[in-house]
């Protein structure tokens, strides 16, 4: 009687703790945990959100339940950010995502969740990520390890992935399904991932997806999402779609000898598997992607009437899977295989044995590296044996007897290969030394690659190769040689890359990848999918605007172009001949272009602190040094040499009187003593030097000026003559007490070449000198 008891207040008990689970489920509301209305913007969700989540993330408050009230933050976030989720649950009260189903659908299984749904709940809460189906563990992606191996690894099997998170009953809905699917097709070849979007929103958003769940295919780095229903017929034929449609050839007893004859075309073994499935096998065709750089596939339906000739002379079982591999000759297969149960590791297994010609063509860089890879050790010394011939039949009889000799000399160690001359030049000519005995003939070069830069050692047959007898045995010798005595490649030299024969032209890939892209757009279109639509919009729209503008802004320019053009080369002849040099300066005032408006302020002692002193970290203040009488001249020049400088925002530009600040700039100057020496006071012209000209960089942070001299007449090929100092000439001139006058084109010669001096400025490499602080300037 009293277990009786104890087992209904057990019992009773069980069922308050679910009651209480059901409804603490179903009393989460997003607009109280954020702490803001319903009618609220999604700018006040986000500050709500960024506000609560600095205050409860668990790295910085350390309360115990701090972690839980996070989680909660994050959830009713993610459920608010999201404008259907957020429609959902303003309509039903409910956080769980409605994709795919009517009204009427949700309201029904909202009656089935409220009145059954709650015991499974409580045992096993389906919304906890901690309690979920640990399955998809093995397969979930981060960012770095998508980028990093994913990606590549697309360019050999496709992936199939799953965006997914937490509160999502759609995503619970699916699993059972994408279970089973997920463990199939990576039994067949298939790239499984799962992305968690609360954990790694980074990686959803770049992959695109903006609801969970999400389906997607990456093949060759490039996404598909998939739009249909989610079940496995679906999902194998979205995979199956994936790959591109010329993997795998039918063949039949028409197409079967040009299809096997193709090998020297192609320069690859080819593959036939027969089977009595109608159609080519999933398992098939993604074995044909990942081989498809080195193999050439084609499929045989056995039970086609037309392809028992083909059955018959290679002796096919019609009732079990066969694979043969050919290479040179196409009567024999080079390898076969059968099995009841073709799996994949055993057609791995057998192709990767079979992935190159007994003696292959090398037409690229890759193929060489793989077929003839660095030495790594002394053990591990693998040699190629290389036939330097031509095309035509003139070489086809020292090519079958190479061939010959490489099918019977088949060792782990020696690789066989041949090479067009006239296709790789550069390469025979490197090997054969351009000697006249192998002129028009073929040639044998054993050699074993050193390193990845080039590096060879190699042997040439002294004789060039004619296939007999006699050349057999020399080369088999050599090889016999070879084995004991590595020295005997005594010559070495280095290779440059080889060429791509078999890659398409510019024009091809290029029309390949716009037909792709077209594709893609269409796709996109098709499904009504605005946002991976958003950067072909983004890129019409930008070029029509640009478009637009320009044609604006052309017609309103042609009108001011007319009246502010130039006067024509004769017109400017005249006048130059007949004004003089006092109104040469007006004439270069006229000619200065509008745009080249430069904003030069006057460093006095008022704004001294601001331009200067203060001047914040990384800015510079360009000052140009002039005289009451240069001052109209040389800033004009000033001007045009710092216009293109004039976009940088931490440069900024000023002029100080010479007149009125002398002292400050010698000041200045005697830090740099040896680029612009000062005179002393025995000196007879002291306090008569000019540095009108002078150009100072000065950074008030780091206390630091860079300095621009005036150049020398001379060097310009000015008018000064027999004047010895430019900058002393032009002073005693002002003073009138030097013969010489310049004129006001000298004066602007001083600023010559200051933009390259400006350029060297921003690339850091003049010479810098620095002051214990800034003097005052009076």
């Amino acid at each position: 009687m009293e277990l009786g008891r104890a087992g209904l207040a057990w019992t009773a008990a069980l069922l308050l703790a679910a009651l209480g689970a059901q409804a603490a489920a179903g009393d989460f509301n997003p607009y109280r945990v954020l702490g803001v209305g319903r009618s609220s913007s999604q700018a006040d969700i986000k500050k709500a959100y960024k506000r609560l989540a600095r205050e409860w993330h668990p790295d910085k408050n350390k309360d115990p339940g701090a972690e839980d009230k996070f989680i909660q933050i994050s959830k009713a976030y993610e459920i608010l950010s999201n404008e259907e989720k957020r429609a959902n649950f303003d309509r039903y009260g409910d956080a769980g995502e409605s994709q795919g189903y009517s009204q009427h659908q949700h309201r029904q299984f909202h009656h089935f969740h409220e009145g059954f749904y709650f015991d499974e709940s409580f045992f096993h809460f389906p919304f906890n990520s901690e309690r979920r189906d640990t399955s998809d563990e093995k397969y979930l992606l981060h960012f770095s390890h998508y980028v990093n191996e994913i990606v590549p690894d697309s360019f050999k099997k496709p992936y199939l992935i799953k965006i997914t998170s937490d509160w999502c009953f759609s995503c619970i809905h699916i699993e059972p399904v994408w279970k089973e699917v997920a463990q199939e097709l990576e039994a067949l070849g298939v790239g499984i991932g799962v992305v968690h979007a609360g954990y790694e929103r980074r990686l959803a958003h770049h992959l695109g997806a903006h609801s969970t769940p999400s389906i997607l295919g990456l093949i060759n780095g490039k996404i598909t999402f998939f739009h249909n229903a989610v079940i496995r017929e679906n999902l194998r034929q979205f995979v199956e779609n994936l790959l591109p449609g010329n993997l795998v050839e039918k063949i039949t007893d028409k197409n079967y000898i040009p299809f096997l004859s193709n090998w020297k075309k192609e320069n690859k073994p080819h593959v036939l598997l027969f089977d009595h499935m109608p159609a080519v096998p999933l398992l098939y065709k993604l074995t044909a992607f990942a081989y498809r750089d080195y193999l050439s596939f084609g499929y045989v339906y056995v039970g086609l009437r037309g392809t028992e000739e083909l059955s018959s002379q290679y002796n096919i079982n019609v009732y079990t899977p066969t694979m043969m591999i050919f290479k040179e000759h196409i009567d024999r297969p080079a390898d076969v295989v059968q099995a009841r149960d073709m799996k994949k590791q055993l057609i791995d297994d057998f192709l990767s044995q079979n992935k190159f010609l007994m003696a292959a063509r090398l037409t690229n860089q890759r193929l060489f590296q793989e077929l003839c890879p660095v030495k790594k050790s002394h053990r591990q010394r693998k040699h190629c044996v290389v036939l330097l011939t031509g095309e035509g039949d003139k070489f086809a009889e020292a090519y079958e007897a190479f061939l010959t000799f490489a099918v019977a000399n088949t060792k782990d160690t020696l690789k066989f290969v041949h090479i067009y001359n006239d296709r790789q030049p550069e390469f025979a000519d490197t090997l054969l030394m351009d000697e006249e005995k192998y002129r028009g003939k073929s040639a044998v070069v054993i050699l074993e690659r050193r390193n990845n830069a080039g590096k060879i050692a190699y042997k040439t047959l002294e004789e060039a190769w004619q296939g007999s007898k006699e050349d057999n045995f020399i080369l088999l010798d050599l090889l016999d040689q070879l084995r004991t005595d590595p020295g005997l490649l005594s010559s070495e030299t280095v290779l440059a890359d080889l060429n791509d024969e078999l890659a398409p032209m510019f024009l091809i890939r290029w029309l390949y990848s716009m037909l792709d892209y077209i594709s893609d757009c269409w796709d996109s279109l098709f499904h009504s999918n605005w946002r991976e639509m958003m950067p072909l919009l983004s890129l019409l729209f930008s070029a029509l605007f640009i478009l637009f503008g320009t044609v604006i802004v052309q017609a309103f320019s042609d009108s001011s172009d007319t009246r502010d053009s130039p006067p024509s080369e004769k017109e400017e002849t005249a006048a130059k001949t007949e004004k003089n040099d006092a109104s040469f300066s007006k004439e270069s005032n006229s000619r200065i272009p509008k745009k080249g408006f430069v904003e030069v302020t006057e460093l006095t002692d008022i704004n001294y602190n601001s331009n200067l002193v203060r001047l914040r970290p990384g800015h510079m203040n360009v000052v140009l040094i002039l005289s009451n009488s240069t001052k109209t001249i040389l800033l004009q020049k000033f001007a045009l040499e710092v216009y293109t400088f004039t976009g940088s925002s931490s440069l900024h530009f000023s002029f100080l009187s010479l007149d009125k600040h002398r002292e400050w700039l010698e000041y200045l100057l005697e830090f740099a003593q040896d680029a612009a020496p000062i005179p002393n006071q025995y000196d007879k012209h002291f306090l008569e030097r000019d540095y009108t000209g002078y150009v100072l960089a000065l950074n008030g942070h780091k206390k630091y000026f860079c300095l621009f001299k005036p150049h020398r007449s001379g060097d310009e090929g000015g008018t000064l003559g027999s004047c010895e100092d430019y900058d002393s000439s032009l002073h005693m001139e002002a003073r009138g007490k030097s013969s010489c006058s310049p004129g006001s084109r000298s004066i602007k010669n001083k600023l010559h070449k200051l933009s390259f001096w400006m350029e060297r400025l921003l690339e850091g490499s003049l010479q810098r000198f620095y002051i214990p602080s800034w003097p005052a300037l009076d």
